[in-house]
């Protein structure tokens, strides 16, 4: 089933919808946080970088069927993040192609209360709806802890290190839940 436009996904605190040009300025803000992108892949980006993930955002959902979402405090509104799958077809071993790879990041003020896990559980409740894909999985360097916790709380388990990337990373695998 392919989705053209990302669905609305609510949580207890939290709202996940498509991707906004109101979403720019704090996506921006966020991916050029140093301690943002710290396990992500170290280098803060800039605005055209952040431009450009935008539209990656925006052109997953017609092409897959799936992408991410624009996360959202659901008190205040404000931005909190960005979460969801792709398939960015990463030649790595074992291959991961066609699978859906879950990713997430949020802003500095949003980490350590929660919303990853949360907004995580909502996205992955919706996937496993979809029954098109039998797995998901995630990448994590080993040093972050954080979104280890994250993705063992939302069901991934540890299936051994990728080779292909330029550091250590770690393939986290999870089976639709029915």
């Amino acid at each position: 089933m392919q989705v053209s436009a990302p669905v609305r996904i609510e949580t207890e605190r939290l709202v996940l919808h498509g991707h906004t040009i109101d979403e720019f300025e704090p996506l921006a803000e966020m991916w050029a946080d140093p301690a943002v992108v710290k396990h992500i892949n170290g280098k803060p980006s800039t605005a055209q970088e952040s431009w450009m993930r935008l539209l990656r955002y925006r052109g997953l959902w017609p092409l897959l069927g799936y992408g991410y979402w624009a996360v959202r405090e659901k008190s205040s509104g404000r931005f909190a993040g960005d979460l969801g799958f792709a398939d960015f077809h990463r030649r790595v071993e074992p291959s991961i192609e066609g699978v859906p790879e879950a990713g997430w990041v949020l802003a500095g003020w949003a980490q350590g209360q929660g919303f990853a896990t949360e907004a995580l559980r909502g996205a992955l409740t919706w996937l496993d709806r979809q029954e098109s894909h039998a797995r998901s999985v995630c990448l994590i360097t080993p040093d972050n802890i954080s979104s280890i916790r994250v993705a063992e709380k939302n069901g991934f388990t540890l299936a051994g290190a990728v080779r292909g990337v330029e550091e250590e990373t770690l393939l986290y695998l999870r089976e639709r839940q029915s």
